[in-house]
């Protein structure tokens, strides 16, 4: 089995980092009594076998693989001690590159190391202060995403007023809510859901736009939650459209046909809840006799990996004489690859996608994630000169089932 073979090579990996980090926690331990040590190695050395135990079970256990739990729980929580030791380890390579140099300069100039070494002379100690700073950024680490588990349904309501002189006056004060990234194939949790779309109720809202990624892979994943989506109800309308894991992309499906039938499947579900699925295409909002339009396409993204499915050239023809235009497309990388360049008569884009990575730091006066580095724009309202984007830190959750720092949103937008 190729995949076995691969975590076979991951479980190596973390065997090493298992001994090298065991190197540094006898460093931090050594004033312990032996009794403490003891209890000390083996509390490590039972997390680590467990870990390796839990990683080699996974391609000869099927209902590892189809639980859901250990999906999110409990490879989070290896990724998150694969991360920590990684972490950890950089302290420690550097407090041995240090020895190396002692070593190598008492070498080449005798005498000029003596201070360093240990008492019987054996050799260079580590560092205990470089020890104790990894293990305790490591740990850090580790318990943070720990606590993030608990964030995964802490719905955060970010209210903007964005200003606009080309908006019909019929439209000033329009109340629009945003939503993106639901990935209903992740939540364990209809009650905290459901506190979710209470909320954005709660907003009076006159329009609801949803920017992609329903589920995670399968259509079927909405079965629990459709009536749920279903509440949502506006005066103008839900309209939505697709991210690039409503595709099934992500699946090793047995025949292209019934990928293409997931598809359907799934667009069928926007139907049912009465939410208009707009496919590269666009609708006239109507007030007082003032139109501006809505344009919604299919994924459509910048980066390699992610497939272009969007056309603008089939969405855009008809709002040419529209004085104001609002795009739904799931990839902010698409607002400077092609919006800007191509359509600068769009006025707002929304977009979603990158989820803050559901890990950062941001507070009003900064903000970081590491999901900067590939994304431009990743989270909160860009502007460049008459356009605006706004990227939604997504609803739900995939992969890692928490968030640090970065919370879902439920965003609130009036438009002046």
């Amino acid at each position: 089995m190729r995949n076995a073979g691969t975590l076979w090579i991951i479980a190596l990996i973390m065997l090493l980092l298992d001994f090298y980090v065991f190197q540094a926690v006898r460093v931090v331990t050594q004033n312990l009594s032996e009794r403490a040590r003891l209890w000390v190695y083996i509390g490590y050395w039972v997390l680590s076998g467990l870990a390796l135990i839990a990683i080699l079970s996974f391609p000869y256990i099927q209902a590892l693989q189809s639980s859901k739990f250990y999906r999110n729980y409990v490879f989070a929580i290896l990724v998150g001690l694969f991360f920590a030791k990684l972490i950890a380890t950089v302290f420690f390579l550097t407090d041995d590159l240090r020895r190396a140099a002692v070593w190598l300069m008492s070498k080449i100039f005798p005498g000029t190391g003596a201070q360093y070494m240990s008492n019987n002379g054996a050799g260079i100690p580590r560092s205990t202060f470089l020890s104790w700073m990894g293990i305790g950024l490591g740990s850090s680490l580790f318990g943070t995403l720990l606590y993030g588990f608990s964030n995964k349904y802490n719905y955060q309501i970010k209210r903007i007023k964005l200003t606009f002189p080309n908006l019909p006056s019929s439209f000033k004060g329009m109340k629009l809510v945003h939503i993106s990234d639901i990935h209903s194939g992740s939540f364990q949790h209809k009650k905290a859901v459901n506190h979710g779309i209470d909320l954005i109720l709660q907003q009076n809202p006159d329009l609801i736009l949803f920017t992609g990624d329903l589920v995670n892979d399968r259509a079927s994943e909405m079965d629990e939650y459709k009536e749920i989506f279903a509440r949502l109800k506006a005066p103008m309308g839900v309209y939505s459209t697709l991210g690039n894991h409503d595709y099934g992309d992500y699946v090793a499906w047995p025949t292209t046909m019934e990928k293409a039938a997931n598809l359907e499947a799934l667009k069928k579900v926007h139907k049912d809840m009465g939410w208009r699925l707009l496919m590269n295409e666009h609708v006239k909002l109507e007030r007082n006799g003032e139109q501006i339009a809505l344009l919604g396409i299919e994924n459509w993204g910048a980066k390699g990996r992610f497939p272009k499915y969007g056309k603008m050239n089939e969405a855009y023809p008809g709002t040419e004489n529209t004085p104001f235009k609002i795009l739904m497309s799931h990839d902010p990388s698409h607002w400077d690859a092609q919006i800007r360049t191509e359509y600068p008569d769009i006025d707002l884009m929304l977009a979603g996608h990158t989820h803050g990575m559901q890990f950062g730091i941001e507070n009003p006066y900064f903000k970081w994630s590491p999901v900067q580095w590939m994304y431009k724009q990743w989270a909160g309202l860009y502007e460049e000169g008459k356009q605006k984007l706004y990227v939604n830190r997504g609803f739900g959750f995939i992969g890692y089932p928490g968030r640090v720092g970065i919370l879902p949103e439920i965003t609130v937008i009036e438009l002046s």
